[in-house]
């Protein structure tokens, strides 16, 4: 007889059954796109405006369905796409960090920094690398994860305690880092493109969260070296299964090589942008990447182009390693790489194309200004203070990412109504996109709608034939539970200091 499941996992099974009824997120932004044209129609029948608090001018619907708004939607279409801002961003950023993969180096950083760490710090490290991996973009959860189960098993340890651990840092922690990846400029060119429905001429930079998400990256790999070893482990006890423990190969002479080749390109390209941000003393470069006009560094051409920084980083450190490791022979080589990492966003171009069609008709027909009048009138009247509201706001985006795995997906359909919402309220599109990042982070290890998941299932099942998603979800609840407050204290922290969360970010916009 069959043993009854648990309520627990009744529960799971029912959240995964709904999850499966969703359409795919470009179906969904296209069906947004479509209600936003008919709800244009159908509010501007009503005697419906606001009043703009910055500006006092009155604000009313602007009908889609007329025939003005049908030759927007024809003719504003391509400029839609081709204008919106995370598709560039985002497809430069990956075809320098798609050299960097393609050509082994990161496989090998991450190799390196595992395979050299004492037995100690295996759990800090794994979890260390595992937050530093999501820069780019999957590694961590195709190569980081299998491999810590093959090293904790390797040292007599439990393997699913060592996959959870990588696992954390790779999805739970998915947003803190030291370096900024694709992630960043994907976000806050969402943010950028949903702050200017309130101020046309708002910039949000890619390193906009930097502080805080580098800070974090330290707070959450103690956090998760914590929950790992006091909580995880001990519970999952000692290894009984069948499999047997693997020798871990560790970096080949010419694999080591093309990291020294590596290493000098990094050091080399480092040492060039700190003479960019100097102070110009009549050297040559020096102080070329500060702003022309102020020779600051806020709005200057070294934090607009962080996205050509990470491509150019990327790309060259990549080649030099793949010349050194003999991985690349020829420019045929890189453009290979280059190739390879584009033919796995076909997917994501179409889903920008109608994620980008949505936010324009949002913006367009006033509905998204409307929101965010009305609904920070409503956030006024409570009277909360920035801490508590915030904190409302991440287990709010939190909640969400339960349903829908895609953080640029649902921070598209998100931004437009709280970005301006919060802004209305004086706090700035920056702020609300790192509470945002939190909420959609903590939540992905325990979220069946989370791309990988299937993945990491899939992972453990090598171990534990009898595992499914009730195993990963009750090994990573602690994770998730942990990380949410441990995370949002910072983030209180931050606020209630006042302290920056990247560069120009303050708390509040400038009255």
């Amino acid at each position: 007889m069959a043993e009854k499941k648990s309520f627990f996992y009744r529960v799971l099974d029912w959240v995964e059954k709904a999850g499966n009824f969703l359409p795919h997120p470009m179906t969904l932004f296209a069906s947004f796109a479509v209600m936003v044209v008919i709800a244009s129609g159908i509010v501007s029948l009503f005697d419906v405006s606001v009043i703009h608090p910055g500006t006092g001018e009155t604000i009313r619907p602007v009908n889609l369905l007329t025939g003005d708004g049908l030759r927007y939607i024809m003719t504003s279409m391509v400029t839609n796409f081709t204008g919106f801002a995370p598709l560039g961003t985002v497809l430069v950023a990956l075809l320098g960090i798609g050299v960097a993969e393609g050509s082994g180096l990161l496989s090998s950083l991450i190799r390196l920094m595992v395979t050299s760490a004492p037995p100690r710090l295996l759990t800090v490290v794994l979890v260390f690398c595992g937050v530093m991996s999501n820069a780019a973009s999957e590694v961590g959860y195709v190569l980081l994860v299998p491999l810590a189960g093959i090293i904790f098993l390797a040292v007599g340890r439990h393997p699913l305690a060592g996959m959870a651990a990588a696992f954390a840092g790779v999805s739970g922690g998915y947003s803190a880092n030291l370096v900024l990846g694709t992630v960043d400029p994907l976000l806050s060119g969402i943010s950028q493109e949903a702050a200017r429905i309130v101020d046309p001429a708002y910039l949000v930079n890619p390193a906009c969260n930097y502080y805080f998400m580098a800070v974090s990256t330290f707070i959450l790999t103690i956090a998760g070296t914590f929950v790992s070893e006091k909580i995880v482990e001990p519970r999952l006890g000692k290894y009984t299964g069948d499999e047997k423990p693997m020798t871990i190969e560790t970096l080949t002479s010419a694999e080591r090589r093309g990291l020294r080749f590596a290493f000098y390109t990094c050091v080399i390209f480092t040492i060039f942008l700190i003479w960019s941000v100097l102070p110009a003393n009549g050297w040559p470069l020096m102080g070329v990447l500060l702003d022309p006009k102020t020779g600051g560094i806020l709005h200057s051409p070294f934090l607009s182009g962080i996205v050509a920084i990470i491509f150019i980083g990327a790309g060259i450190s990549g080649v030099m390693y793949g010349i050194g490791a003999g991985t690349i022979k020829k420019d045929n080589d890189v453009a290979n790489a280059m190739g390879k990492a584009m033919s796995t966003m076909g997917s994501y171009i179409a889903l920008v194309f109608c994620a980008a069609q949505f936010v324009a008709y949002f913006q367009q027909s006033k509905l998204g200004l409307i929101l965010a009048v009305e609904g920070a009138e409503i956030l006024k009247s409570i009277g909360l203070p920035a801490i508590p509201l915030l904190l409302i706001f991440i287990l709010v985006s939190a909640s969400i990412n339960m349903m829908m795995g895609s953080a640029s997906a649902k921070w598209a359909i998100m931004a437009p109504v709280f970005v301006p919402m919060f802004m209305l309220l004086g706090y700035t599109p920056e702020i609300t996109q790192t509470a945002y990042r939190i909420g959609d982070s903590v939540t992905n290890v325990i979220s069946p709608m989370m791309s990988y998941f299937a993945l990491i299932v899939a992972y453990i099942q090598k171990y534990s034939k009898t595992a499914g998603m009730g195993t990963v979800i009750s090994t990573m609840a602690p994770y998730s539970v942990v990380f949410l407050i441990v995370w949002s204290l910072l983030f209180a922290i931050f606020i209630g200091f006042d302290i920056p969360v990247g560069p120009g970010s303050r708390l509040r916009l400038a009255e």
